[in-house]
């Protein structure tokens, strides 16, 4: 794998068979796009499926046996689907009806039409990104659970605004221990998310790196990390801390960690796949067109370079 991810931009698929739709469960207004993107898909005599009320388990079997899928909503919408089709070695396709859309390649439901003849002429690529999983154990050996994330894991307080005492070991060895909200642990993907937001640096996305940075850290380390490739990070809560300790991935709390217990976080396989559509340095662009609005990118500024 390590051969092919540091490639990063990978070619189009040979052929496109089947296409799989996921509408946003929870958001309505995403369904009559989905049924939209079905008729388009039967003029062209592709198969096809829809969901627009489903989980990862409900629709695991028809995406292991699908080349591509398209999900409509915002990034929350992706990392949904970009967490089960990952399992499967199967690209996702993104249709923005969200606020910002940092994931996804076509940006209105308008487009669905023009960008579903790209990809079927194959004038697409295929960029990969890294995942993390989030494994959690007790007495440091029995495993309780496993967890995989797109953008983000997080170890912070059951309650918002109580700090928390946790240790970090970096490849086995103790680097220093947070008092702090929270410890994030992210992806370059997630470096534009939660950790963007508590003043952490951008990765671009075709990194392996871990993303290491405390939330409010009081008296105690407060720069980000960016660890070395491979690196494993063990995250233990001290037994002085006061209220329950959670365990979020990619916004969802999955776990309060219990004594004796602590979450090791390493990078994960398999990856997760995106079809683009657009030119293969998008990412920058299309990064601060989101952080600089006001901007005008058509000024005496813009420069063309052969």
């Amino acid at each position: 794998m390590g051969g092919a991810f540091d490639q990063a931009k990978e070619t189009a698929l040979t052929e496109i068979k089947r296409i799989g739709v996921l509408a946003h469960p929870s958001r309505p207004d995403t369904h009559p796009v989905a049924r939209d993107i079905a008729a388009t898909l039967c003029q062209r005599d592709i198969e096809h499926w829809v969901y627009s009320n489903w989980d990862e388990g409900s629709v695991a079997r028809d995406v292991a046996c699908s080349d591509v899928v398209m999900a409509i909503g915002g990034d929350g919408a992706m990392l949904r689907a970009a967490r089960v089709c990952a399992e499967h070695n199967v690209p996702v396709l993104g249709v923005n009806m969200g606020w910002l859309g940092f994931l996804t390649e076509i940006q209105e439901p308008d487009d669905c039409e023009a960008g579903l003849d790209k990809l079927l002429a194959g004038e697409y690529w295929i960029e990969r990104r890294m995942m993390l999983q989030a494994t959690l154990l007790e007495e440091r050996r029995r495993i309780v659970g496993c967890y995989r994330a797109l953008n983000d894991v997080v170890i912070s307080g059951s309650v918002f605004g109580r700090m928390v005492q946790i240790a970090a070991y970096i490849d086995k060895h103790w680097a220093t221990t947070y008092n702090a909200d929270a410890l994030i642990l992210s992806t370059p993907t997630g470096s534009t998310a939660y950790a963007l937001a508590t003043g952490g640096p951008i990765l671009p996305p075709e990194l392996r790196n871990i993303l290491m940075l405390p939330m409010a850290p009081h008296l105690s380390m407060d720069r980000p990390i960016v660890l070395a490739r491979g690196a494993a990070v063990d995250i233990e809560p001290t037994p002085g801390n006061r209220h329950a300790v959670v365990l979020t991935v990619d916004g969802k709390v999955e776990a309060e960690l219990g004594q004796n217990q602590h979450v090791c976080i390493t990078s994960a396989e398999p990856v997760s796949q995106f079809v683009r559509l657009r030119e293969r340095n998008y990412f920058y662009r299309s990064l601060l067109d989101r952080l600089e609005p006001r901007i005008n990118r058509h000024g005496p500024q813009r420069m063309t370079f052969e």
